[in-house]
C-alpha cells in the first residue's frame, strides 16, 4: 500500500486557507458607510470662515473636493489637481500647471480660470490669476511654504454655484445636504483617480462622543470620533482604533495684550501655577503630551526645550510682587466635558498661587479662553502662522526653512504672553471591524480613499 504523505496535505491546506483568506479580504465594491461626528457645519464651503474649524470638517472637505497639491505621509508636497509647479522672482511668483481632463461633479471641465476664482474667494488678499492651463499666484514677499498651504482643505478647488450648492472634483458628490444635521454623499463614477469602493457615505452631524460610541456599539455607525482619553473604554466591535500623532493644541488664550508689566507678571504666575502632569495623568488618562510650546516636538524638533513643569513657589513669588490682583474669568466650551474639568483644575491651581480665576461656560466676554486648536498642517511654518492668526498675533516667515528661524518665531509668539500652551493631543477615531483599509492621515483627517465594507459574502 502506498503511504500517504501528510506533508502535502498540510501544504495544500495552507495554500487553500491562504486563498480563502485572500478572497475574504479582497476589497469589495458597494455598501453605505455610516459616519457620526461632533461638528455641525451649516456650510460645505471649505473657505467659509464662519464655520468652526475641526478635523472632521476637514475630512468632509477632502471627500468632496481636491486641492492643487497634497501631502504624503511624510509631509512632502505631491501633485493632485496640479501636475507640476515652479517658483520664480525669489519665490514670490508661483505657477501651478493643471492636470488635463478633470471635470467637476456637474460635468463642467476644470479650468485655470475656475481654479483661480476658487483660490481668490478663499484668500482675498492673494493675487491669483489664470494663464492658459496654469494658475499663477504672486505674493508681496517670498513664500517657501505656499505649496504646503495650498494642500490645506480650506484651499480646496470648487465651483461656487448660484444655488449655493458647491461642486467639486473629489471622490464623492453631494446627494442630500441638511445643514448642521446630515450629509449624504455618493461615489463619483468618473472620479479621475478611480471610483471609490463604497457606494455612499451618510454622515450624522452634531453627535456627542457618547452618542457616537453608542451608535458604534449598536451597529448604527461604522466610523466615529473618540475622545482620546476614552480610548480604553472602546471594546468589541468598536475595537478598531486609529490615532494620529499629537496634532491638536489645548491652550489658554488671553483675549488682549497685557497692559502693564504687572499684568505680564500675573500671566507668568498663572502659567507657572498650572500642574500639567496631574491634569495629563488624571483628566486626560495619560493620552497626549504636556506642552510648553505651540508646535509639538515631532513637528518642530525642538519642542522639548520649552519647560512644561509647573513651579508653584515661583508662581507665588510672582503674585506677591503685585498689590492689586484682578479676578479673571476663564471661558470654555460647555459641550466639552473634559475641557470643563480642566478649566476647574486650572482655577484650583491658580488659587494655590494666590490668583483668582473663575471658569464660565462661555467665551464671549471672558478674560481668558481654554480652547482646542486643531493645528492646520504638518508643515511647522504653516501651522505656526495659522495659530498666530487665530490668536491675534503675527509671525514673520523666514526666507529660509532653518529651524533656528522657526524657533525664533515661536519664541516671539510665546513671549507676547497671549497664549499658554498646555497639551498636544492626538486625534482618535474608531470603526467597526467590517470597515477595512481606512486610516487617519498625519494631519488628523480620515483617509477613506481605499476604504471598503466587508459584506461577509465570499
Amino acid at each position: 500500500m502506498r503511504r500517504f504523505d501528510w506533508r502535502w496535505l498540510v501544504i495544500s491546506s495552507v495554500l487553500l486557507s491562504g486563498l480563502a483568506a485572500g478572497a475574504a479580504t479582497r476589497p469589495q465594491y458597494g455598501g453605505t458607510l455610516h459616519v457620526a461626528m461632533r461638528a455641525a457645519p451649516t456650510s460645505l464651503d471649505p473657505a467659509d470662515t464662519l464655520q468652526a474649524d475641526s478635523f472632521s470638517r476637514r475630512s468632509l472637505t477632502l471627500l468632496m473636493f481636491d486641492t492643487l497639491v497634497t501631502t504624503d505621509e511624510n509631509g512632502r508636497v505631491q501633485p493632485c489637481l496640479a501636475v507640476s509647479w515652479q517658483a520664480s522672482a525669489g519665490d514670490q511668483r508661483w505657477q501651478f500647471r493643471l492636470r488635463r481632463g478633470i471635470k467637476f461633479h456637474d460635468g463642467t471641465p476644470l479650468t485655470a480660470e475656475t481654479a483661480a476664482a476658487s483660490l481668490r474667494s478663499a484668500n482675498p488678499s492673494w493675487n491669483v490669476s489664470a494663464d492658459s492651463d496654469s494658475v499663477i499666484i504672486e505674493k508681496d514677499t517670498p513664500d517657501l511654504e505656499l505649496p504646503a498651504e495650498l494642500a490645506l482643505p480650506r484651499n480646496a478647488i470648487l465651483k461656487r454655484n448660484p444655488d449655493g450648492k458647491p461642486s467639486g472634483t473629489g471622490a464623492f458628490h453631494i446627494v442630500d445636504w441638511q445643514p448642521g444635521k446630515k450629509l449624504v454623499l455618493a461615489a463619483d463614477e468618473n472620479f479621475w483617480r478611480g471610483r471609490a469602493f463604497v457606494d455612499d457615505i451618510e454622515i450624522e452631524m452634531g453627535r456627542s462622543f457618547r452618542d457616537q460610541a453608542i451608535a458604534l456599539e449598536l451597529g448604527k455607525a461604522e466610523l466615529v470620533e473618540i475622545a482620546p482619553e476614552q480610548e480604553h473604554r472602546v471594546s468589541g466591535e468598536a475595537g478598531n482604533l486609529a490615532s494620529s500623532g499629537p496634532i491638536e493644541l489645548l491652550a489658554v488664550l488671553f483675549t488682549r495684550d497685557a497692559a502693564s508689566p504687572e499684568e505680564k507678571a500675573l500671566r507668568d504666575a498663572l502659567a507657572l501655577s498650572i500642574d500639567r502632569a496631574s491634569i495629563l495623568g488624571v483628566l486626560l488618562q495619560g493620552v497626549g503630551q504636556a506642552a510648553g510650546g505651540i508646535l509639538p516636538n515631532w513637528m518642530s524638533g525642538y519642542g522639548f526645550v520649552f519647560p512644561t513643569r509647573g513651579d508653584l513657589t515661583r508662581a507665588r513669588h510672582e503674585r506677591e510682587q503685585i498689590r492689586s490682583v484682578p479676578a479673571w474669568t476663564l471661558g470654555y466650551d460647555s459641550n466639552d466635558s473634559v475641557v470643563r474639568l480642566i478649566a476647574d483644575r486650572i482655577a484650583l491651581n491658580a488659587k494655590d498661587a494666590g490668583l483668582s480665576v473663575q471658569p464660565v461656560a462661555s467665551s464671549a466676554k471672558a478674560d481668558l479662553r481654554l480652547v482646542r486648536i486643531p493645528l492646520t498642517s504638518t508643515d511647522p511654518w504653516v501651522a505656526l502662522a495659522d495659530v498666530a492668526v487665530l490668536t491675534g498675533m503675527s509671525v514673520t516667515k523666514s526666507k529660509t526653512d532653518a529651524v533656528e528661524n522657526l524657533y525664533a518665531a515661536e519664541q516671539t509668539m510665546l513671549a507676547s504672553q497671549r497664549i499658554v500652551p498646555l497639551f498636544h493631543l492626538p486625534v482618535t477615531s474608531a470603526a467597526r471591524a467590517l470597515l477595512r483599509n481606512w486610516s487617519l492621515r498625519p494631519d488628523g483627517t480620515w483617509n477613506l480613499s481605499d476604504a471598503w465594507l466587508e459584506s461577509g459574502k465570499p
